[in-house]
């Protein structure tokens, strides 16, 4: 599935339609370059689900922790720029996230790639030489 985003002002729109592709997935990878526009996405999908905290990328932190309202549901941000190792990854307890049940929403996957469960749903955002960016979700059995 693919979806459009010609400027800033469609971002709610693309998130919007973002979220009614869900379904049952919890793991979404993000890839893109530098400046693709991953945390922006992704904040607007927390947004359109809910969260009234401030978003930002947990490019420090490594993980931040969202609740979506009114149901409640928690939401994981992760940002892996920073990782230099497995053993960083592990040590943070990332089964823990990952097999929760909770949206996981994850920046910098490539340099985890090894632990991601077998259904993330890879979303991969292209910027075009005009600046609008395409989204692309890929499931398991695409």
């Amino acid at each position: 599935m693919e979806i459009k985003i010609q400027d800033l002002g469609q971002i709610k729109k693309a998130a919007r339609e973002f979220v009614g592709q869900l379904g049952q997935h919890t793991v979404f990878a993000f890839y893109g370059k530098m400046g693709a526009g991953k945390t922006t996405f992704i904040k607007s999908i927390c947004e359109e689900l809910g969260v009234k905290d401030v978003i930002t990328s947990p490019t420090f932190a490594i993980v931040n922790e969202y609740t979506a309202q009114p149901d409640g549901q928690t939401i994981y941000h992760f940002d892996f720029y920073r990782i230099k190792k497995l053993e960083e990854v592990y040590d943070m307890g990332y089964e823990d996230y990952f097999y929760s049940g909770s949206l996981c929403f994850i920046e910098w996957p490539e340099l985890i790639e090894e632990l991601l469960p077998d259904d993330a749903v890879r979303v991969n955002i292209a910027e075009a030489p005009d600046g609008s960016r395409t989204v692309t979700l890929l499931t398991g059995n695409q």
